[in-house]
């Protein structure tokens, strides 16, 4: 099982110019933890984390250093610092060496990728386009999948690619939910705003043309959907 099975796509993505408090409210309304920064041709340039907004003047997080560890710091670090922590727009806070896989990296190389650099999620890149993202969540679903059936064949990664855009044409909300396929075996993941949503995410996956839809999505909360309508 490959990053071209479990990731996520279409990826939430920031551009260069997009400011900071942009940023934090797209974290918090997609409950994701980063966001990749492309440049005007779409190419991956960037991400931004939480980790990267948590030293701001208005988050009360702008720490000084020690006098001494001060005098450590070269010149140019002490000068990404105030950039990172007073910057308006992506282009001043995003991390640039951002840890990459492409389509054909195996879940094992991923597993490694994230744990040697204590990462949580690396950008799927074709050259140099952002095509998916996986996460820690991508891998722990990949791996149950891989439990049930054989390796995905070529026809799954089809039948995935039906699946997701029948999902996107469904009219449903689809942020939260993400889809695997192996054996013919559509395995969906996630959850969804209402009932209807998850009946009508269900009912695309088995359209779409699967064997069978093994469905794990789990509905919202009243209180968790007012949380999130109100960011």
């Amino acid at each position: 099982m490959k990053a071209a099975d479990v990731m996520t796509t279409p990826v939430i993505t920031v551009d260069l110019d997009t400011p900071v408090g942009e940023i934090a409210r797209r974290l918090l309304q997609r409950r994701i933890s980063a966001v990749p920064v492309i440049d005007t041709e779409a190419r991956l340039v960037g991400v931004v984390s939480e980790g990267d907004l948590m030293r701001r003047p208005e988050t009360g997080g702008d720490r000084h250093p020690s006098w001494w560890l001060g005098l450590l710091a070269d010149s140019e670090t002490r000068a990404g610092e105030y950039v990172k922590a007073h910057g308006a727009f992506a282009r001043d806070v995003m991390t640039r060496e951002v840890r990459t896989v492409t389509e054909d990296a195996s879940l094992e190389e991923i597993a490694t990728l994230l744990e040697r650099h204590h990462i949580k999620r690396a950008p799927v890149v074709r050259g140099d386009r952002l095509v998916g993202i996986v996460s820690r969540a991508n891998l722990l679903q990949g791996i149950v999948a891989r439990q049930r059936a054989t390796l995905p064949s070529t026809d799954d990664r089809a039948l995935r690619d039906r699946v997701m855009e029948e999902i996107g044409s469904s009219g449903a909300q689809s942020t939260y939910v993400n889809a695997l396929v192996s054996g013919g075996v559509v395995q969906l993941w996630g959850v969804t705003f209402s009932e209807a949503e998850r009946d009508a995410i269900e009912l695309a996956a088995r359209h779409a043309g699967g064997a069978a839809v093994d469905s794990h999505i789990g509905v919202l909360s009243p209180m968790t959907r007012s949380m999130l309508g109100s960011v």
